[in-house]
């Protein structure tokens, strides 16, 4: 091959090839003069098909977020009622499986309440559930953590005493490595129902 030959492919490839692209790849078709620019028009196309296909996927993937969070709300509703059923009829070992190991409970006196007091508290009697009627129910998530808020009249007995009344409580979920549902937080207060006011005469 002479010289001016191969002289003149290399300046027929350097045409080819895209001179703004960091990689320096051809383009599709062969540039001469304004090659640049079909090769631009090309890039933008293709940018441009893959975000209209971006956007028709994010319906997709926001309604598998609402379907699995539906499927969270429903498992944490499930807890909760057997929280409730296991404090009513003193169910220890159902009550074991729903508190992690490191459960602390704030008390409405405002004492703290590890997992083995409260199963302690159940197991001996000192502790007892009468009722508890749900009036309001709200569920929120964080990830893999679950906040319940709750307001309930509660009928029971502390070793203090009668502890019947309204409260307000919020109860943290937190889903471990094995996909369960843990309690790892309580708080309880007493709802303060305000009295009348009589007018003076």
């Amino acid at each position: 091959m002479h010289t001016g030959e191969f002289t003149g492919q290399q300046q027929l490839q350097q045409k080819n090839v895209d001179r703004f692209g960091a990689a320096r790849l051809p383009c599709v078709t062969p540039m001469r003069t304004n090659g640049a620019r079909h090769c631009e028009r090309w890039k933008r196309c293709t940018v441009a098909a893959l975000l209209l296909l971006a956007l028709g996927l994010m319906p997709a993937a926001q309604a598998m977020g609402r379907a699995e969070r539906h499927e969270s709300r429903h498992d944490i509703d499930q807890l909760e009622e057997a929280w409730r059923n296991a404090v009513l009829h003193r169910d220890l070992n159902a009550l074991n499986r729903l508190l992690s190991e490191d459960f602390l409970a704030i008390m409405p006196n405002g004492l703290l309440q590890t997992k083995a007091e409260t199963l302690a508290g159940l197991r001996n009697g000192s502790v007892r559930f009468h009722s508890i009627d749900i009036l309001e129910h709200r569920v929120r998530f964080y990830g893999d953590t679950a906040v319940v808020t709750s307001r309930a009249n509660v009928s029971a007995t502390m070793p203090d005493g009668d502890i019947s009344g309204p409260y307000r409580y919020t109860r943290v979920y937190v889903r471990d490595s094995k996909g369960r549902w843990r309690i790892v937080s309580f708080e309880a207060s007493r709802i303060r129902l305000h009295k009348p006011h009589k007018p003076h005469r």
